[in-house]
């Protein structure tokens, strides 16, 4: 019986399995983006509604966020064209917005819905090192690795019941599943990690991303060593879902001669 329950559950999990156009493997995908991007307008729009939008306007840093995101967004445009396969961005709809929080953090929602807090400037430092950090969440967003961790747990905490199933029986948790796939906020629970598979097709990708906006992907080693050392006194919550090691930094390096093929400085 045990063994019939379990061949069962196996055979139910592969189904839910699909090939990941962006990174090539196979990834746990029960729900569909679609419904993912759905979702995302609702908690996106209720969570700026919660928190002080800083206006770009009235505020260098909330101007210089649009800025590199308009950026890295029409490059990430052009490379998907270039590879005949703009049918991995359908229905994004791309907002960059900065928070005033002093938590050190930036995540991007399904389709393309972008937050950065106000606290992760002074680390940063520069709007090349900010590209950097856009250009790796929003990667994490395209390879849907935000759907994959949002399948992992809908498994293990709903039994793999239907999103919108489980969005009319059990809202709150399935609300608070979301946000923490997608790492957004402290206040809900722990946020779930990135797995280092993950971490890694982001960095690549994201590298990419930014050198194509005309951002150098060189920037990113300092930038991650300054993180780093933001985390040894303190650990923000940017880097509770994003380790910083000694591996992370040695494959930076083995992916940036491929990512300054894609630069071109801006002028």
């Amino acid at each position: 019986m045990k063994k019939t329950l379990l061949l069962s559950l196996t055979l139910w999990l592969l189904a839910g399995c699909s090939l990941n156009m962006v990174t090539g493997r196979k990834q746990l995908s029960l729900v569909q983006e679609s419904e993912l991007q759905l979702m995302a307008v609702n908690q996106y729009n209720t969570f700026l509604n919660e928190n002080k939008v800083l206006s770009p306007k009235t505020s260098n840093d909330a101007a210089m966020v649009d800025r590199v995101g308009a950026r890295i967004a029409n490059a990430i445009t052009r490379y998907y064209n270039s590879e005949h396969k703009s049918s991995i961005l359908e229905g994004y709809n791309w907002e960059f917005n900065t928070i005033e929080s002093k938590e050190i953090n930036a995540w991007c929602m399904p389709g393309g819905k972008v937050v950065v807090y106000s606290g992760l400037l002074p680390v940063t430092r520069n709007e090349t090192a900010l590209a950097i950090v856009i250009g790796h969440e929003v990667a994490h967003s395209i390879a849907k690795h935000g759907n994959e961790r949002m399948s992992q747990a809908m498994v293990q905490q709903l039994g793999g019941t239907a999103l919108e199933v489980a969005l009319t029986q059990k809202p709150q948790q399935t609300r608070d599943i979301f946000l923490t796939s997608y790492g957004i906020g402290s206040q809900i629970g722990a946020i779930l990690p990135w797995s280092r598979q993950q971490e890694t097709e982001a960095d690549k990708f994201g590298l990419i991303f930014a050198a194509m906006a005309g951002y150098d992907p060189r920037e990113a080693i300092p930038f991650w060593q300054r993180m780093s050392a933001a985390g040894s006194t303190n650990t923000p919550e940017f880097l509770s879902t994003h380790p910083s090691d000694a591996s992370r930094l040695e494959n930076l390096n083995q992916f940036l001669p491929e990512a300054m093929k894609y630069y071109n400085k801006r002028k």
